[in-house]
């Protein structure tokens, strides 16, 4: 036993006098040690890039709500002058902008219509006066990012109204309160009436009717001209499927001067009002969720070369990211992302209701139609050819009957394709909203029935046509 404790105390004494050198054996053992903590290190930093970039996609989804609002209304309501006052109101104009087109209006005799030269950016809209295209532009309040979407109101340019609404989260009724001008959109033939069913039909679910021109000499803030359009509006917008409690808000402004548009009205001004003004109306605005996690669907508006091929739309399911791979329908072309841009800016990720432009690879820009749908690869969107509708008839032609065999053209999303109606399955009770039992072979106006609809889709060589309900995605 001493002797093992003499060789102990020798080894000790050896190991003491190495100057610090270490042993090999230890050495190899504490290398190991030491991979071993680099490679957990460098784990823990890819699980911390990978939760980055997941902050990030969230800090980007969470950021201010978006939506798409579009003013819709009769010729001359001041649609495109009270869209350009929002934007002055909100910072995106300039005062040396607003001077420049106050001179040019001046110079064209046409004073007061400087503010719509803000949205009518066209000369032949500037001459005319009268929008023709629809205008695009944004601004923000501290709640929300509104894109503002000028439909025409002339009855020519009514394939564009509708191409506006169709993208529109949320509709501005404008309304002249002027002597006479109220009445000539609000009497059949009117463009107030029918871009009003119109916008319901293509989904727009919430409005705020905004009765423009109470500065006018005829009017002077007049509480009972107020309350006469409202009394008209509300029962025609019950009778075109509006819930008028829930789903609309009328308030008075006068476009031209700004007035109960970013701030409420002076009681000096108009003391029978106690609403809210234009901004505050819109920021209140609730419209349903959209599921950001749903299948993809982005219906393809434009497309454009820039580096490969992009296209524009606004997303109506699911989300997108750089490097998602999609499915372009109907053709079923495979593509992948290699970039988002939303409003102007490049972002990572993207949600339901952002309009966006997506740049692409494995696509020609001629293999792209409008109307065609950036779609989820895991759950496409249907392709069809023909469907059954539930239609109402709000105003036939001269002399023309709705029976099978009645040709007409199709709007969905931003598909524009001629349609040919194949049978009348049913009728439906307006009052009762069931099926009529009685066999129907044609209807006439007002009547709501159910039909075949076959589409004719010859610049398409019988492709056939991306629809579902996109807004809450069943399919």
């Amino acid at each position: 036993m001493d002797i093992e404790a003499e060789i102990r105390e020798l080894q000790l004494d050896s190991a003491e006098d190495n100057n610090g050198v270490i042993n090999p054996e230890v050495a190899d053992t504490e290398d190991v040690e030491m991979t071993d903590k680099v490679e957990e290190g460098k784990k823990d930093d890819g699980k911390s890039q990978v939760g980055d970039a997941e902050a990030l996609d969230e800090m980007e989804t969470e950021k201010k709500r978006h939506l798409n609002v579009v003013f819709i209304g009769h010729v001359d309501a001041g649609k495109s002058t009270t869209g350009g006052q929002i934007l002055f109101l909100s910072g995106q104009v300039d005062d040396r902008t607003i001077q420049k087109y106050e001179k040019e209006a001046k110079d064209k005799s046409r004073e007061s219509w400087y503010m719509a030269y803000i949205m009518d950016t066209n000369e032949e809209e500037r001459v005319k006066g009268k929008t023709v295209e629809v205008g695009r532009a944004h601004f923000e309040t501290e709640t929300t990012r509104f894109t503002i979407l000028d439909a025409p109101g002339h009855k020519s340019y009514v394939p564009n109204m509708i191409s506006g609404a169709a993208q529109a989260d949320i509709g501005v009724l404008v309304i002249s309160a002027r002597k006479g001008e109220f009445e000539t959109g609000y009497e059949r033939g009117g463009q107030t009436r029918e871009h009003v069913q119109l916008a319901k039909t293509l989904g727009v679910a919430k409005l705020l009717v905004v009765v423009n021109k109470m500065d006018d000499p005829t009017v002077n803030w007049s509480k009972e001209r107020y309350d006469e359009i409202e009394s008209k509006m509300i029962p025609f917008l019950k009778s075109s499927g509006y819930n008028v409690k829930k789903d609309v808000q009328f308030l008075p402004i006068s476009g031209l001067l700004g007035s109960n548009m970013k701030t409420r009205l002076d009681k000096n001004i108009c003391p029978w009002w106690n609403g809210p003004c234009l901004f505050e109306a819109l920021d209140s605005v609730q419209v349903p969720l959209r599921d950001p996690k749903g299948p993809f669907r982005m219906p393809i508006l434009d497309k454009f070369k820039d580096m490969g091929t992009v296209v524009m739309g606004k997303v109506e399911s699911g989300s997108v990211r750089e490097g998602d791979s999609l499915l372009v329908m109907p053709n079923k072309a495979q593509v992948k992302v290699l970039a988002v841009y939303c409003d102007e800016n490049k972002v990572r990720c993207a949600g339901p209701g952002e309009n966006l432009r997506v740049r692409l690879s494995g696509i020609e820009e001629e293999d792209i139609l409008s109307g065609f749908v950036l779609s989820s690869v895991v759950k496409p969107i249907p392709a069809i050819t023909e469907f059954t509708a539930q239609l109402q008839i709000l105003e036939l032609l001269e002399n023309a009957i709705f029976t099978a065999g009645y040709k007409a053209v199709l709007h969905i999303h931003s598909v524009v394709e001629e349609c040919e109606i194949v049978e009348l399955l049913q009728q439906i009770d307006p009052k009762t909203k069931k099926p009529m039992k009685k066999k129907v072979l044609f209807v006439k106006n007002g009547a709501v029935v159910v039909c075949r609809v076959q589409i004719n889709q010859v610049r398409n060589s019988w492709k056939p046509l991306c629809c579902c309900c996109l807004l809450f995605c069943p399919c």
